[in-house]
């Protein structure tokens, strides 16, 4: 154990005689990751699994309620939530008094209280091109200030956290002003979002480059035991504040009993909470089956049919009291194709055709039924349903199953088998390999297996390459990847949230297919600027169509999770944005010890 981490502990000692501690000691919530975490730098990160942590050992200034159903913002850092001024342009901030952050060494031993300036803070790191921060579409071009102050730093090597930013004004020690360019009535969603989370600008600046390995915020739980890419243990923070559930929204008759289970209980409940990084869907499931985990959030696509039965739990599971949660998660999955790629990126005829042919030979639908035993629906859109902006009734047809038209369409733009392999080679002649790149898992392995038998049926040769999740995605933001299958869960119920992986100023960021299309920009800055309304359904529709004519994505599937729960855990219920639910969860240890 490292120096700075005794001293840590210590200190939270301290702060435990002050205040009573939440959360059980005796109690320990086992859970699983199914990918290594990258970075516990809230505004760096963006892999479920750092953002699962991020979420509990730091707080944005909003949330959502547990159990409300539709989705409801409550306030989390801040009083209230924020008052609207200027018909949509002002969002006004009152910060909560007696928040601290938990005790680190770089706060020379005294508590640390949380203020308006933490969380300007952590925005401006949003804003920091040194940070390359995937997350910081949520503020870019919208926030008054923040393109010159970008532009400022580009030019001198280093972002000007001192200069005044008229979009972010400390108005005194806990008011934040924030002052945007235009209305959009949706913005307090992105004060939702972890990565939004207040820092401290002097722990950022004690650990410096390793910051992402020493998260110190004001949430729920601590860092305890780290052992990267193997291991995180939480521990509940002994300075957390008073905070117990108390509904905010309509709560669905399913969840009432919860609701009224956790009255008067202060949060969280849980004194521990383990998490293994089990990459592999086998061994997660022999993990649950053998009472190693508490919780199996995302039941391997693979062992559906050891699991459920017609999408019910089996018998002889639920005799044993394990209980089975049906989540269809606001989510989209695609295969994406770089823009720059030499061979599958371009805007010309024959790249589109190129790209649209791929498309058309990969069979979704045998992709859900065969590898994800039926556990999805096919995706008609970027936007999926249950997410303002989303369409039930809009038809598509450019990305059907239809492998004679996509050997039709190659033929006319040139791609033919010149030399007789049995594959075709680009219009001059040259060899034409696709690559794709997953993960060295078995459920990719399946899948790398289909896109080789529909590549093939084509004419179309395709090879695949291996590595960890976290390394795929830094070498994504560095656009040298060609193709590669990924998804997004909504960070917050609005379909901008999802056009946004495609729109062009965040690539490098998010928009991994690195699509630059005036036309499609010009729609979603639009989109940004309405409120709710057909019109604004439409201008998303107008996008999906672009997506479709010029196929930077082939769509896949919008999945459903099952989730599954020894019969000690109580009080669980998936939440459609929020993927960790922990500090609502407790144990029952003496069903556990049986």
């Amino acid at each position: 154990m490292i120096l700075s981490r005794v001293l840590a502990v210590a200190l939270a000692v301290a702060v435990t005689t002050l205040c009573a501690s939440a959360g059980d000691s005796a109690k320990t919530l086992r859970v699983v990751f199914a990918i290594s975490e990258t970075s516990f730098d809230p505004q760096f990160a963006s892999d479920a699994a750092s953002d699962g942590i991020i979420a509990n050992v730091y707080e944005a200034m909003l949330d959502y309620d547990y159990l409300a159903r539709p989705v409801k913002l409550v306030p989390r850092t801040l009083e209230a939530l924020p008052s609207i001024e200027d018909d949509g342009k002002t969002y006004v901030c009152k910060i909560r008094k007696g928040i601290f952050f938990t005790p680190d060494p770089a706060f020379k031993g005294k508590p640390r209280e949380l203020t308006a300036a933490d969380h300007a803070y952590g925005l401006k790191r949003l804003l920091d091109p040194a940070i390359k921060s995937p997350w910081a579409w949520l503020l870019e071009g919208k926030i008054v200030g923040s393109d010159e102050a970008r532009a400022n730093a580009a030019k001198t090597g280093e972002f000007d956290y001192d200069a005044p930013l008229a979009g972010l004004e400390v108005v005194d020690r806990y008011t934040l002003k924030i002052r945007l360019k235009q209305p959009d009535l949706r913005f307090a969603y992105a004060l939702a979002v972890p990565n939004t989370a207040a820092v401290a600008r002097e722990v950022v600046e004690s650990y410096g480059a390793d910051f992402g390995a020493h998260p110190v915020g004001t949430g729920a739980f601590t860092l305890g035991e780290y052992k990267r890419s193997s291991k995180i243990v939480l521990i509940a923070n002994p300075g957390f504040r008073e905070w117990k559930y108390a509904p905010a929204g309509s709560i669905p008759p399913e969840s009432e009993p919860i609701a009224a289970a956790l009255k008067g209980k202060r949060l969280p409940l849980v004194g521990r909470i383990e998490i293994s990084i089990i990459e592999e869907g086998q061994a997660q499931w022999l993990a649950f089956l053998n009472r190693e985990l508490d919780v199996l959030e995302r039941l391997p696509s693979e062992f559906v049919d050891q699991a459920l039965v017609e999408g019910k739990l089996r018998p002889d599971l639920a005799a044993k009291g394990i209980k089975h949660e049906l989540l269809l998660r606001p989510n989209t999955w695609w295969t994406y194709f770089n823009m720059e790629d030499p061979l599958l990126g371009g805007y010309t005829p024959e790249k589109i055709a190129l790209r649209r042919a791929i498309s058309m030979g990969y069979d979704v639908n045998e992709y859900i039924r065969v590898i994800l035993k039926g556990r999805a629906v096919p995706a008609k859109s970027p936007v999926p349903p249950d997410i303002a902006g989303y369409d039930a009734n809009l038809k598509t047809q450019a990305q059907l199953y239809d492998p004679p038209a996509a050997r039709a369409l190659l033929d006319r733009f040139g791609y033919r088998d010149r030399d007789g392999d049995g594959y075709r080679e680009t219009p001059d002649g040259k060899p034409l390999v696709l690559e794709r790149w997953s993960t060295p898992t078995s459920l990719a392995r399946q899948a790398d297996e289909q896109w080789k038998k529909n590549m093939d049926a084509i004419g179309l040769k395709i090879v695949f390459k291996k590595d960890r999740l976290p390394e795929l995605r830094k070498m994504a933001r560095l656009g040298k990847i060609p193709m590669r299958g990924d998804g997004w869960n909504a960070d917050y119920p609005d379909a901008e949230n999802f056009m946004q992986l495609l729109y062009g100023p965040n690539a490098g960021q998010e928009n991994q297919a690195r699509f630059k299309l005036p036309a499609f920009d010009k729609l979603y800055d639009q989109a940004r600027t309405l409120p709710d309304s057909p019109a604004r359904i439409r201008l998303f529709d107008k996008m999906t169509e672009i997506v479709l004519a010029y196929a930077p994505w082939r769509l896949s599937e919008h999945r459903l999770e099952d989730h599954l729960l020894q019969p000690w855990v109580r009080y669980y219920k998936p939440h459609p944005i929020r993927s960790q639910v922990w500090q609502f969860l407790d144990i029952d240890e003496t069903k556990r010890s049986r």
